[in-house]
């Protein structure tokens, strides 16, 4: 008989040496393989050693912010990323998700709902490959997007994508030519706000456009949402 995959390895990275101790606690108990780090210099060091399936990250750190170590992070493609913060305004949560973070949560939290939050972005990333079988690739101009890596190719260029804009751009993908609200698109890729589709449309367009400010693939239909063009 096969051995069962080993549960998810979190690591947790938080200054508040007795918050990291309380969730480490609590996420051990609902079947995670947990580590911490104090702050980012720490969880650069166990980062390099292990592969961890994802990373939960206080914003405010003394020495690297979470903002910053996210952006560093995602332009090494680094598993996916979950902020905590105490600042939980529209624009600290709009600057983690255009720092590449997954998801953003605001404190004090519901640690049922982190697990919740947690499981989710997991359950996007492993479905991410079967939901692409059918279609491998799509074709962006000079950008091939692999639906299965979730990454932009150009020549020897490669640009990866976070799990929400991959799952974005398979929604957008699967009907391209046809608009999209963005109250569907929130739905569809489990987003709380209708405004982080528009944040990570943005970083799309900063990834697949010859110019963004006049995107020619992923263009918005006034009143309707957004469509994908494929050539």
């Amino acid at each position: 008989m096969e051995d069962s995959a080993p549960p998810p390895h979190l690591l947790i990275v938080d200054d508040d040496a007795r918050l990291r101790g309380l969730l480490g606690k609590y996420l051990a108990d609902q079947g995670f393989r947990v580590s911490t780090a104090g702050d980012a210099a720490e969880a650069e060091r166990q980062i390099d050693a292990i592969a961890f399936d994802l990373l939960v990250l206080d914003v405010m750190m003394p020495g690297e912010d979470g903002i910053a170590f996210t952006r560093r992070l995602k332009a090494d493609d680094m598993p996916p990323i979950l902020l905590l913060t105490a600042r939980g305004g529209p624009d600290d949560r709009i600057a983690g998700l255009e720092a590449g973070a997954d998801d953003y949560l605001p404190k004090p939290f519901e640690p049922r709902e982190l697990v919740l939050r947690i499981r989710t972005i997991l359950r996007r990333q492993s479905a991410a490959p079967a939901q692409a079988a059918a279609e491998n690739a799509v074709q962006l101009g000079a950008w091939r997007l692999d639906l299965n890596r979730g990454e932009l190719r150009r020549g020897g260029e490669v640009v990866r994508l976070t799990s929400g804009e991959l799952t974005l751009m398979r929604l957008l993908a699967e009907r391209a030519g046809e608009p999209i609200s963005r109250e569907e698109l929130a739905q569809a890729t489990g987003q709380a706000q209708e405004r982080t589709i528009d944040v990570q449309v943005t970083r799309l367009r900063r990834k697949i456009e010859d110019d963004p400010r006049a995107p020619h693939h992923l263009q918005t239909v006034r009143g309707k949402g957004y469509v994908l063009w494929l050539s």
